[in-house]
């Protein structure tokens, strides 16, 4: 991987002033779906756009180069690239992945393995001896999510990577929460790097995406192929719309990882809050893996609200600032209860097992004054107090 000042200019300029047909400086959009042979059985480098557009090859190449990877697959959303990246698991094998994962994920993979198509162990991958016991079933694939969505625990990639490989497993890495612009797992061993490119990659809530991103080019081929064959790649204009919201990644993040500390050190220091789940914070368990394999704590955080769904309740009716809402990483701050919304298809007692309790909240933190959040949590926070 290019050291951080280089992906900033991969990010702000891949692509720029390379059109040939008209000297355009931003990369043009290709809307079309189908593209004319240069003549009879010669083919040109696009014929039909589910298998290669070139704005979306744009926005592939931008973000391979950005993880360190040798081939990045456009899809229609971010579990559709997931999907993707588990494509190659058969009936009985058995696939190993966290606990705690983001809730749509732990649906994907419960039903996928309630048809039979393969198997799933879900384990708390922070947990050293769970882990050994579980390496032991001799997994075919090993996803892991760090921080983990929503309780923020951080796995250590590079042992993951040497636990994976001793038994010759394939690692991918959801990297949503921390974008390559704070963490490139290929760099520290993974095959596979996945996103769903709604989040901070494009970052302005306007766009459903997700990508894969392979470490060698023969996967990343292979998973082309198959995205054409089931029809799952995005569209060119979804595709144009990343584009240009990667090209701020890196100066919106640096923001909205600032308003993060001050709100988890607000946050931390509050009577009505039990914890603040935040890799930044020193006491975070994951704080000194966090430092060593990512450049940035990133802006998500969730925190313990005592007194339950009510407390919840009363804290979200007087917010005026942030947005009840599911999905993290856009411009804008988010709040939301992974209980009754981003986690509501797990069971209670998956739930449970993961931790995530009914007064737990998560934040998306985004690039508002740092006081105007302060003062909008300090205001929920107030109508708990006075419920």
């Amino acid at each position: 991987m290019a050291d951080r000042k280089a992906a900033q200019t991969i990010a702000a300029a891949h692509g720029v002033a390379q059109d040939a047909a008209f000297g355009a400086v931003i990369p043009p959009i290709h809307l079309s779906t189908t593209f004319q042979f240069p003549g009879f059985e010669r083919a040109g480098p696009y014929d039909y756009s589910r298998l290669g557009n070139p704005t979306r090859d744009q926005v592939a190449d931008t973000i391979a180069k950005l993880e360190g990877g040798a081939r990045a697959v456009m899809l229609a959303s971010g579990m559709a690239a997931l999907d993707l990246a588990l494509s190659s698991l058969l009936p009985g094998d058995l696939l190993l992945a966290p606990h705690d994962c983001y809730g749509g994920t732990h649906r994907l993979l419960s039903l996928r393995s309630a048809r039979g198509h393969y198997r799933v162990a879900f384990v708390d991958q922070t947990d050293r001896e769970a882990l050994s016991a579980a390496f032991a079933g001799k997994p075919k694939l090993v996803l892991t999510e760090t921080p983990s969505n929503p309780l923020m625990r951080v796995v250590d990639i590079r042992d993951m990577a040497e636990r994976a490989r001793a038994v010759g497993a394939r690692l991918v890495v959801d990297n949503t929460f921390l974008s390559p612009a704070l963490q490139q797992p290929i760099a520290l061993g993974a095959d596979l790097v996945v996103h769903s490119t709604t989040k901070y990659l494009n970052g302005h809530s306007d766009v459903i995406g997700g990508a894969v991103v392979a470490a060698e080019a023969a996967l990343g081929e292979e998973l082309a192929a198959w995205a054409n064959t089931i029809g799952v790649t995005g569209s060119p204009f979804d595709a144009y719309l990343t584009l240009r919201g990667i090209r701020t990644l890196f100066v919106r993040i640096e923001r909205q990882e600032r308003n993060a500390a001050a709100v988890a050190a607000c946050l931390a220091a509050h009577p009505r809050v039990g914890r603040v789940y935040y890799p930044g914070l020193a006491t975070h368990p994951g704080h000194e893996t966090a430092k060593a394999q990512q450049s940035g704590f990133g802006a998500m955080l969730s925190f313990e609200l005592t007194g339950g769904r009510e407390a919840v309740r009363a804290l979200v009716e007087a917010l005026q600032v942030f947005t009840l809402a599911e999905s993290l990483g856009g411009v804008e701050s988010l709040i939301a209860h992974p209980a009754t919304m981003t986690h509501a298809a797990m069971d209670p007692a998956a739930r449970a097992t993961a931790g995530i309790t009914d007064g737990l909240l998560r934040l998306s933190i985004g690039l508002e004054a740092e006081d105007d959040l302060l003062r909008d949590l300090g205001r929920g926070l107030d109508a708990v107090a006075r419920r």
